[in-house]
């Protein structure tokens, strides 16, 4: 991944991450797993760690990362099939509210959750807050792809089923600032999804979107490509993908299952003959790197966007490798400042749509 135009942002003291380890799929030991790699290929960052105490001391002294790590003891879990209206009314010993907690009082930097989706999103919004100008929070995914850098930005990708053009046009605002700190690109390129490229396709609100993004464009220095559909998902014609949570959500699921399926069948295809088997130690090298390239973990971790904090939602079926990703993903954002950085961009072309006044260079640099 492109190195963050932003790094010098980083503050004098360690970043600190806070992990609800409590929430996935794999159980705690996979999320201690993760924690544990991290802190081995970044010495730079800290941990706060939140879930059943005995076993997380237990975890993380084998594996000698304790000294790394502030353990917070919860009695609670979040379930993956828990409401997140009960979680919210409920679960204000979970291991998932004390994460978020962490971060809202500034203790740690940003958060990291293999949880229910659901609950982690309203949990994140009732305790963080939407920041101002924000209607719908969105998650934004990295999506691997042909461009330069390896992948391109999609949101949202499942935190509301519905977006009115206003929202799109927030959508674009926050996966514009996202992928120039996130893949530190100068001037994003941004395309709204839709099942055609021409102007007059589409929903309602998605043309009307297609105007408000086109006439942001200048102002917040973005380039518009327009419309965009499924194939381009991947593609070197776009950088950021806006849609609503619903399409976004199946676009992304699908996407991975594909990834599984094509590893899966060329797995089989391989070990079919002893001629084939023989052919795929010629191409070990090959394999491993395309292996590498289309594997969903290494780009494990969607963000919330348009809220007052970092919050990384890991995979629920995340393993070590996946959980270190999001970790990584959380510690590059808010070591460049993403979260202040979006905040002034919402707020400046918020201000510039009321008075007409142009989104000039200072705004620029803050951003």
């Amino acid at each position: 991944m492109a190195e963050t135009p932003d790094a010098d942002h980083a503050a004098a003291r360690p970043i600190t991450i806070s992990v609800d380890a409590m929430g996935g799929d794999q159980g705690l030991s996979a999320v201690v797993a993760g924690i544990a790699m991290s802190a081995k290929k970044n010495p730079d960052v800290a941990f706060i760690v939140h879930g059943d105490g005995k076993a997380l001391r237990k975890q993380l002294k084998k594996r000698k990362i304790l000294d790394r790590c502030e353990i917070r003891d919860t009695a609670g879990v979040v379930r993956m099939d828990d409401k997140p209206s009960h979680v919210l009314r409920n679960g204000q010993d979970t291991s998932m509210w004390s994460a978020i907690e962490a971060v809202k009082n500034g203790e740690a930097d940003a958060c990291v959750s293999c949880g229910n989706t659901g609950a982690l999103m309203l949990l994140s919004v009732m305790r963080l807050r939407k920041l101002p100008g924000v209607n719908r929070p969105a998650i934004a995914c990295f999506w691997p792809s042909r461009n330069p850098g390896g992948f391109n930005v999609m949101l949202d990708v499942g935190a509301d089923i519905k977006a009115d053009e206003n929202d799109l046009l927030q959508y674009a605002l926050m996966g514009m600032s996202y992928a120039r700190n996130g893949l530190g690109l100068q001037r994003p390129r941004v395309g709204i999804l839709n099942l055609g490229t021409e102007e007059f396709k589409g929903r309602p609100e998605l043309k009307l979107a297609h105007d408000l993004v086109a006439e942001a464009a200048p102002e917040a220095n973005f380039e518009f490509v327009g419309f965009v559909e499924g194939g381009d998902i991947p593609s070197d014609r776009v950088d950021v993908i806006v849609t609503d949570g619903f399409t976004g959500n199946i676009a992304l699921k699908t996407g991975e299952g594909t990834a599984t399926l094509i590893r899966d069948f060329l797995r089989d295809a391989f070990k079919a003959t002893p001629l084939s088997r023989i052919a795929a130690i010629l191409a070990l090298t090959s394999l491993r790197r395309l292996s590498k390239r289309i594997d969903p973990r290494r780009v494990n971790g969607g963000v919330f966007l348009g809220l007052n904090g970092t919050v990384v939602k890991s995979h629920g079926s995340a393993d070590a490798t996946g959980v270190s990703s999001a970790i990584k993903l959380a510690f590059r954002l808010a070591e460049t400042g993403f979260a202040e950085r979006l905040a002034a961009r919402v707020a400046s072309v918020g201000t510039a749509r009321q008075d007409g006044a142009p989104d000039g260079a200072t705004n620029e640099q803050q951003e």
